[in-house]
């Protein structure tokens, strides 16, 4: 059961935006290099690979939130070792990032794989017998291509560490220093007479998620303005 301390909406929204702009940096590149070798790479294991790396986004959260704290708790795999060098994992915010990053990359990873898939690879041929090396074609020609896609796989990563609540219940606590807007409406319900406040950190997130969308929309409409020009 939550506490009895007043519940800071500001830093609830706070908090949240922070998890989830971090999250959608830290994982943007290591989700569009495996969502690329997913896409154009053949090699041994990579049904396995990609069985694994998807395995956050069909496991409950609480599930997920309970193997992070096997790893990261103070008891865990890698807890102590972190610990030993003055380094605290479980029951921070760096816990509600971890456990967002866990369960958004999936998203991030899919939409990545699906973008570079439906470029035509016949464009990358096509710079390849202008002379452009395989980096130059990568961020010259299939990047460009692929640009709304990744920009909607980031999307849905941010979405969903947004919204993130049973992972990071369970690895991060629900204390005034790690307590999201998931976990602030949660604990707000839990209360009497918080059904108001609770209600305007709803609408919080709506806006927020909607602001993304919109900058969204414009992303796309400037890309295809872009490739239409060239």
């Amino acid at each position: 059961m939550p506490g009895v301390d007043a519940i800071d909406p500001g830093a609830a929204i706070a908090l949240s935006l922070w998890v989830a702009t971090w999250c959608t940096v830290l994982g943007a590149p290591p989700a569009i290099a495996l969502g690329w070798v997913l896409a154009r790479r053949e090699f041994l294991g990579k049904a396995w690979l990609s069985a694994l790396v998807l395995t956050p986004m069909v496991l409950p959260p609480v599930v997920t939130g309970l193997v992070l704290l096997r790893i990261f708790g103070r008891r865990g795999v890698v807890g102590p070792w972190l610990g030993a060098i003055g380094i605290e994992i479980a029951f921070t915010p760096a816990a509600a990032l971890i456990a967002a990053i866990v369960v958004g990359f999936p998203l991030f990873v899919l939409s990545a794989r699906a973008a570079f898939v439906a470029v035509d690879p016949g464009y990358d041929e096509l710079a390849a017998t202008l002379g452009d090396g395989p980096a130059r074609r990568f961020w010259r020609v299939t990047l460009p291509l692929a640009g709304p896609g990744l920009v909607g796989g980031a999307l849905l990563m941010f979405a969903r560490s947004l919204g993130e609540f049973g992972a990071t219940i369970v690895l991060a606590g629900n204390s005034d220093d790690t307590r999201t807007i998931a976990l602030a409406i949660y604990s707000l319900l839990e209360r009497p007479g918080g059904q108001d406040q609770a209600w305007s950190l709803a609408w919080a997130s709506v806006v927020i998620s909607l602001v993304a969308l919109l900058g969204y929309e414009w992303f796309i409409r400037r890309q295809r303005r872009r490739l239409e020009l060239q």
